[in-house]
């Protein structure tokens, strides 16, 4: 059996489309899942929140990279 109506429908007014999202809001449970991501905490900005250290990684020139850095005038000392 087919459907008459249009995947998209043009015609809809506001109104419906409006009643359209709601009834898909209900389904999903979605007011639940919007209440909670308001309500959530925020994660802070403050560099004191995160009170530790990164130490950077070490890099390692092997000898055959810095002969050709050296040969190509690219000093990586």
């Amino acid at each position: 059996m087919r459907s008459t109506r249009a995947a998209y429908d043009d015609f809809a007014t506001p109104a419906q489309m409006r009643a359209d999202c709601v009834e898909v809001e209900h389904n999903l449970h979605l007011e639940r899942a919007a209440v909670k991501a308001v309500t959530a905490e925020v994660p802070s900005i403050h560099f004191e929140d995160y009170p530790r250290e990164v130490r950077k990684r070490e890099i390692a020139v092997s000898d055959a990279a810095a002969r050709l850095a050296n040969a190509l005038h690219l000093h990586l000392d």
